[in-house]
């Protein structure tokens, strides 16, 4: 079984659709799929009830209840759990990301988000260093911000995703109606960018994953 937890210091930096657009990923890989949304916002549950398909489940649980869940997923034959985290740096998302194989960080290429990466590196560290991945999130189709953001991401002393998912309509819309930007516009740039990045996780998780080297001070440019 593999397990992805993905945390985030900011609302609103496009996690849950990491989350989702990964779980659907392993779906269509043809893995048994969960998702445990310990978000009291509960959205990706509430993505789930707009839902056609069966897969993959969605457990709104309590990072409490966690053992339950995961003992409950095994017994059902669940072979790929992502656990979507709430926003801020708390208990609940040290307990996802220890848990883990491997932590995703979605971040969005502006300053505010960048100014979060030492607070991030804590709970990576309290987490006892799961393996953890950064990948930029939402950026602008055009210009190079996305790129510095990498690489001011990388000079801070952490591994970053080469796939970067931009901001596009597909994630929007899809959500709209229970389902990612694979299944609404399976042959768009946003569906493109979603399987390059599950298959780059699936490799990180056969090979053990990154080591996030010691955080550096944020002294964000971009």
């Amino acid at each position: 079984m593999h397990t992805i937890a993905i945390v985030a210091e900011k609302g609103g930096v496009g996690k849950t659709t990491l989350a989702l657009t990964l779980a659907v990923a392993a779906v269509q890989a043809g893995r048994k799929v969960a998702v445990f949304d310990l978000d009291p916002q509960a959205t990706a549950a509430q993505w789930t009830d707009r839902r056609e398909a069966e897969f993959p489940w969605v457990v709104a649980t309590p990072a409490t209840r966690l053992d339950a869940a995961f003992a409950n997923a095994r017994e059902q034959g669940v072979d790929f759990i992502v656990i979507d985290t709430p926003p801020h740096a708390g208990t609940d998302a040290v307990e996802a990301a220890r848990r883990a194989d491997l932590v995703l960080v979605p971040v969005e290429p502006h300053l505010y988000t960048l100014e979060t990466l030492p607070k991030l590196g804590n709970l990576l560290k309290l987490a006892g260093d799961t393996p953890a991945l950064f990948v930029v999130s939402k950026a602008a189709i055009q210009g190079k911000e996305a790129q510095d953001a990498g690489a001011f991401i990388k000079e801070q002393g952490f591994e970053v995703c080469p796939v970067i998912l931009h901001l596009r309509a597909a994630h929007r819309h899809a959500g709209n109606i229970g389902q990612t930007a694979q299944e609404f516009e399976p042959k768009g740039k946003a569906a493109e960018e979603s399987l390059q990045l599950y298959m780059y996780t699936l490799k990180l998780l056969t090979r053990g994953g990154p080591r996030h080297a010691q955080a550096k001070p944020a002294h964000a440019r971009a």
